[in-house]
C-alpha cells in the first residue's frame, strides 16, 4: 500500500513528544547563527522514524521529495531512510535512480545526522566500483553538508579496506573552518585505523602537527595512551580547534 506524505507526517506526529522536540532543538543547534538554525523537530526518536520509513518503502519519488521539503527534521530523515532501505534491495537501474535523486536533493540533506545515516549507503556503496570524482567535487562545495557527504561516504570504502579516498579527502578538508567537519574527518580516520593501524599512523606522522585538535582526538581515540600523548604533543601551539 502506497502512502502519501500527509499520512507519513501524521504517523510521525503521533509518536513525537514536545519534551523530546525541545531537547532535539537544543541538541541540533537550531538557534540563530547555529548550524541548524530554523530547523523544526517533532520529537521522534530515530528507531520510530526508521520503523515508519520501513513501513512505507513503496512511497513514490514525488512523495519522498515532499518529505525532503518538509520543515520537519524527522520527515526529511524518514524520506532519506526510505531511499536508503530501498537502495539496499535495489537493482542496478534503480540504484542509479536513487543515487541521482539523492545528489539532486543535497540542499535538503541539511544536518549531520541526515548525512551520516544515509550517505555511506546511497553514495558510498554506489561508488564502490565506480569513479569517486564526485566526492572531490562535493568536497569543494560551499555547502557544509555536501562537504560532509564527501568524507562520510568513504565509510563504505573503509569497510572494504580501501583507504585511498578517505586519506585524500581528509587532506583536502583537514583545515576546514567548521567543527562538524573536524569531527567527520577524525571519525573517518579513526575508522581507517580500526582496519589498519599502520595506515593511520603513517598519515598522522605527516599531518598531526597541522590537524585541528578535535579531528586529531577523534582519530587517535583507540590508540594506547602513550601513543595518544605522542601525537597530541606533535601539535603546534598555534593550531586551534
Amino acid at each position: 500500500m502506497t502512502m502519501n506524505v500527509e499520512f507519513i507526517i501524521n504517523e510521525l506526529l503521533s509518536v513525537g513528544t514536545p519534551e523530546k522536540a525541545a531537547f532535539l532543538q537544543r541538541f541540533f543547534k537550531t538557534g540563530p547563527g547555529q548550524y541548524g538554525e530554523g530547523d523544526v523537530f517533532i520529537g521522534v526518536v530515530v528507531p520510530h522514524t526508521r520503523s515508519i520509513a520501513k513501513a512505507n518503502l513503496q512511497t513514490p519519488p514525488a512523495e519522498i521529495r515532499k518529505l525532503l521539503m518538509s520543515k520537519y527534521h524527522e520527515a526529511r530523515l524518514c524520506g532519506l531512510v526510505i531511499l536508503t532501505e530501498r537502495f539496499k534491495k535495489a537493482s542496478g537501474t534503480e540504484r542509479d535512480e536513487i543515487y541521482g535523486f539523492y545528489l539532486k536533493n543535497t540542499s535538503r540533506i541539511n544536518s549531520w545526522d541526515l548525512v551520516d545515516l544515509t550517505c555511506p549507503t546511497v553514495v558510498g556503496e554506489y561508488l564502490a566500483d565506480k569513479s569517486r570524482g564526485i566526492l572531490y567535487k562535493l568536497a569543494e562545495s560551499d555547502s557544509l553538508w555536501e562537504q560532509r557527504i564527501s568524507i562520510v561516504s568513504t565509510l563504505a570504502f573503509i569497510r572494504k579496506n580501501d583507504f585511498f579516498d578517505t586519506l585524500e579527502l581528509s587532506k583536502k578538508l583537514l583545515n576546514h573552518r567548521h567543527d562538524l567537519m573536524h569531527k567527520a574527518v577524525g571519525w573517518m580516520l579513526r575508522e581507517t585505523g580500526k582496519r589498519d593501524r599502520n595506515v593511520l599512523t603513517a598519515f598522522l606522522e605527516e599531518h598531526a602537527v597541522k590537524m585541528p585538535r578535535t579531528a586529531l582526538r577523534y582519530a587517535i581515540e583507540h590508540y594506547p595512551e602513550p601513543e595518544r600523548q605522542y601525537f597530541l604533543k606533535k601539535k603546534q601551539p598555534s593550531c586551534r580547534e
